[in-house]
C-alpha cells in the first residue's frame, strides 16, 4: 500500500470512528514544518478540509501573501506589514473612501482593493448569475417564484457577494467559508446563497413580495447556519468537483 493510500484509509477510518479532523490536523501540521511553506498543497488542504482554528490565522496570512512562504522572515515581514496597513488606511481616508463610520468589513475589502489596483469607481458583484444559474439546476421553482415576485434583482447581493457574508453567518461558520475564499474558490460563496435559498425554500415561496423576501434573506434564523454552510460545500464538490493534491 503507498503512502497515500494508507493516507486514504487512515481518513476515512477516522471519519466512520467519529475522529474526522484527526488526519487532517496531523497532516496540515506536517505541511507547516517545511522550511518552504508550499502555498499549493496549503490551498488544496483549505479547499477540500476545514482549517483548525488554532493554524487558521496563520494559513490564511500564507495564502493571502501577508507573509511569505520561508518561516524565519515572518516577524520582519509583519513588522513591515503593520506599516504598510497604517499607509493604506491613511491613503483611503484622505480620498474619502471611507470614514470612522465605514462599516470594518468594508474598510479591509477596500484595503485590499487598493493594494491590488482593483478600487472600483461604483460597486458591482460579478456572481449573480452564476447563482441564478445554479440555484435553477438546483430548484427552478423557487427561481420562478423570486422572479415572479421581482426579487432576483433585489437579493442581499452586497452581504453575500461583497462582504462574504460577514453579517449574515455567525463567526464559526464565516470561517469554513473563508477557508475556502482564501484559498482561492470565491464560487463558495455562490453555493453558499443558494443553500440559503433551499434551507428556507417553504417561508421564501409564502412571501409574495420582493421586499419581505430581501428583509428575511437578511436575517436569516442563526441556528441553521452550520448545516447550511456544510450543504453548501457539499453542493460546491458535486457541480466544481473535489480539489486533489498536485504530486
Amino acid at each position: 500500500m503507498t503512502e497515500d493510500s494508507q493516507r486514504n484509509f487512515r481518513s476515512v477510518y477516522y471519519e466512520k470512528v467519529g475522529f474526522r479532523g484527526v488526519e487532517e490536523k496531523k497532516s496540515l501540521e506536517i505541511l507547516l514544518k517545511d522550511d518552504r511553506l508550499d502555498i499549493e498543497k496549503l490551498c488544496t488542504f483549505s479547499q477540500r478540509f476545514p482549517l483548525p482554528s488554532m493554524y487558521r490565522a496563520l494559513v490564511w496570512k500564507v495564502l493571502l501573501g501577508i507573509l511569505p512562504p520561508h518561516h524565519e522572515s515572518h516577524a520582519k515581514v509583519m513588522t513591515y506589514r503593520r506599516e504598510q496597513y497604517s499607509d493604506v488606511l491613511h491613503a483611503l481616508n484622505v480620498i474619502r473612501f471611507v470614514s470612522d463610520a465605514t462599516p470594518q468589513v468594508e474598510v479591509y475589502l477596500r484595503m485590499y482593493q487598493l493594494e491590488s489596483g482593483k478600487l472600483p469607481r461604483s460597486s458591482s458583484y460579478p456572481l449573480p448569475k452564476a447563482f441564478e444559474q445554479y440555484l435553477n439546476l438546483e430548484d427552478s421553482r423557487l427561481l420562478t417564484h423570486l422572479k415572479m415576485c421581482s426579487a432576483v434583482s433585489r437579493l442581499p447581493y452586497e452581504i453575500w457577494f461583497k462582504r462574504c457574508f460577514a453579517g449574515c453567518l455567525p463567526e464559526s461558520s464565516l470561517q469554513r467559508v473563508w477557508d475556502k475564499v482564501v484559498s482561492g474558490s470565491c464560487k463558495i460563496l455562490v453555493f453558499v446563497a443558494v443553500e440559503i435559498l433551499l434551507t428556507f425554500k417553504i417561508k421564501v415561496m409564502a412571501l409574495n413580495s420582493a421586499e419581505k423576501i430581501t428583509k428575511f434573506l437578511e436575517n436569516i434564523p442563526q441556528d441553521s447556519s452550520d448545516a447550511i454552510v456544510s450543504k453548501a460545500i457539499d453542493l460546491w464538490h458535486k457541480h466544481c468537483g473535489t480539489p486533489v493534491h498536485s504530486s
